[in-house]
């Protein structure tokens, strides 16, 4: 398996007061490729942040040498 780093930014929603805020993250994960890594990243962001696929961002991805 190879190991890709991802960064790139979501849509937090805020209250009525408050404007949505655009969060940065960085997310390193195992997978055969770029595409299921990107789909990794997605699903960990909206499990645990509860954000939908369309607020987040990948802005990079890049493969990370394992030793």
């Amino acid at each position: 398996m190879k190991k890709f780093e991802i960064t790139g930014t979501y849509k937090q929603p805020g209250s009525y007061k408050q404007k949505d805020a655009e969060k940065k993250f960085t997310k390193n994960v195992n997978s055969e490729n770029e595409e299921t890594a990107k789909e990794k990243v997605f699903s960990l962001i909206g499990g645990k942040q509860r954000i939908i696929r369309r607020n987040i961002t990948i802005l990079e991805v890049k493969e990370v040498e394992t030793k």
